[in-house]
């Protein structure tokens, strides 16, 4: 067969809807996906606002804070209010009779989202400091805060992740995951960004570790690389189709220590003070 026969004959059968129509996204109101770049922008700038001084301009000084905080805030508000826009576009399922009148309230809903965002991230500043304190505590390597920031994996891994928990709590579509799962690719740390995490939680070395979506890990908490926060097999429904919503991942309470390699499975406790072993 000739290469051009090949090449048309081959466009012809992923042109056809039977070959696409499962991973065809077709978007809606002429809304595009969210931008990952953007998204990526909007983290790192955020990561400038939470560590001024480690990221962005390294110039900065206190009598000038406010102003350069001011107008990274300003650029994380536009490009969040537009990026929740797209989310919720991308699960809207608003009849063509009623889209304008859709399209108004998603524009009012991300500007309010965005908003109610920013007045959190003192907070989410606040987990941030107690989790850079808990990764200098726990490795005598680490030689100042400065390094557990600048250099740590665990840090960018836990900033993603409070960031993008944050953005769940309004049901934000689509970002908060995207926002964790660029960490994933950066430091092999996968935390979904539904698991609850408390104040002074720390991984060394970090590679591999994976935490479940219902997993709720108390303070003061140390994981070693490649801990599995998992989930056995599920239920699934008279179709065949898995049953979502279901507890499935464990509870880690407060002062735990997990070792590197142990596998934990389930919606088991693992109780406070305890220490799981490596390979367990």
């Amino acid at each position: 067969m000739e290469i051009k026969t090949k090449i048309e004959e081959t466009i012809r059968s992923l042109s056809d809807p039977f070959s696409y129509s499962q991973v065809y996204h077709q978007p809606r109101y002429e809304e595009p996906m969210p931008s990952i770049d953007a998204l990526k922008e909007m983290v790192d700038i955020l990561r400038e606002i939470i560590f001024p001084g480690y990221f962005g301009l390294s110039s900065i000084k206190p009598d000038t804070m406010q102003y350069y905080i001011g107008e990274n805030t300003d650029k994380v508000y536009r490009l969040l209010t537009q990026q929740i826009k797209r989310g919720l576009c991308f699960v809207c399922t608003a009849t063509e009779v009623e889209v304008k009148t859709s399209c108004d309230t998603c524009k009012d809903k991300s500007e309010i989202i965005a908003a109610d965002f920013i007045s959190r991230l003192t907070r989410i500043r606040h987990l941030l400091s107690t989790d850079v304190e808990a990764t200098y505590i726990g490795d005598p390597a680490a030689k100042g805060f400065g390094e557990v920031i600048y250099c740590y994996p665990v840090i960018r891994a836990l900033t993603n992740y409070r960031i993008a928990h944050e953005l769940l709590k309004p049901e934000v579509p689509l970002i908060p995951r995207i926002i964790t799962e660029m960490a994933h690719s950066e430091t092999g740390i996968d935390i979904h960004p539904c698991a609850e995490i408390g104040e002074y939680f720390t991984i060394d070395h970090g590679t591999g570790v994976v935490i479940g979506e219902t997993c709720i890990i108390g303070k003061n908490v140390k994981l070693y690389q490649g801990v599995t926060l998992g989930a056995k097999s599920f239920p699934l429904d008279e179709n065949g189709n898995p049953i979502k919503g279901i507890k499935r991942h464990p509870i880690v309470e407060d002062n735990v220590i997990i070792y590197a390699e142990a596998t934990i499975l389930g919606r088991v406790t693992i109780g406070a003070n305890s220490i799981i072993g490596g390979n367990v």
